[in-house]
């Protein structure tokens, strides 16, 4: 029995399958965890997401920016954009199953002592704090008012986290910080605008595991997300986009033993 990690899918179902046999992943025993953006981009968004509802007994996934995206168009009132490639999902005859299957999925994954995440953690966050934040967005996704919800979490701001925040505030922090962070601040003060490698940071801000104080340097943590982190070699930290949209690999890692399996895309 194994447990592989895997990057962001994007649709690109036919290289999931082609990692899937590298591995010789068995739907007997083994178990996949989606590290988030399963969908959108590729041209196999239904596929992706057909094939991890129909084996929940062996898959798992934290929602990604991306997912969080089609939820928002399917229930709230986001329009999709023209580099959108999720409107199969949409058309599909059971898309309101699928779609409520992706609503219930968490934002974290804390699993033998290790922690899932789509984008990364605040570095002044420690555990027991991001899973609670993670069960309040999980909270909301779950609840009648999905779609005003969502529609409401659209914002950049707040950029930082305070006690005195609103519940909805919260929320929309917690999703901008585990789904799409990847330059902050000590304090967690989130930055958007700079998508390049780890080193070549805004000034004030540095990738959020590079940060001296980090309150989890001594736990694992998955992630995707961030397609052009390259050379990271810092103990816990593993980052698993490596680019398949973009031409680059699918790569999924043995928790086990961290070896990694990739194919090209």
């Amino acid at each position: 029995m194994a447990n592989y990690l895997i990057g962001d899918v994007q649709g690109c179902y036919d290289s999931l399958q082609h990692l899937l046999k590298k591995v010789n992943f068995s739907l007997d025993k083994d178990r996949i965890f989606f590290l988030g953006d399963v969908v959108n981009r590729g041209n196999k968004s239904l596929e992706t997401l057909a094939f991890i509802k129909a084996h929940t007994d062996n898959t798992s996934m934290v929602l990604g920016n991306h997912d969080f995206h089609l939820l928002a168009c399917a229930f709230g009132k986001v329009k999709a954009n023209n580099k959108d490639t999720f409107t199969d999902v949409l058309g599909a005859k059971n898309a309101k199953h699928l779609l409520e299957f992706l609503a219930q999925q968490p934002l974290v994954i804390n699993e033998n002592d290790a922690l899932m995440v789509h984008a990364g953690i605040p570095p002044n966050w420690d555990k027991k704090t991001v899973l609670e934040r993670s069960s309040l967005v999980q909270k909301h996704l779950q609840s009648e008012n999905l779609g005003d919800f969502l529609t409401k979490m659209y914002h950049n701001q707040p950029d930082t986290w305070h006690a005195n925040l609103s519940e909805l505030e919260q929320c929309r922090y917690t999703i901008n910080a585990l789904m799409r962070m990847r330059f902050c601040k000590a304090n967690g003060q989130l930055e958007f605008a700079h998508k390049l490698n780890f080193d070549q940071a805004p000034s004030g801000y540095k990738a959020w595991f590079m940060h001296e104080n980090r309150l989890l340097k001594d736990t694992d943590i998955f992630f995707g997300h961030w397609s052009t982190l390259a050379n990271v070699e810092q103990e816990h930290i593993f980052p698993m986009d490596h680019g398949c949209i973009w031409g680059g690999r699918l790569s999924a890692i043995r928790q086990s033993d961290q070896k990694i399996f990739s194919v090209d895309c």
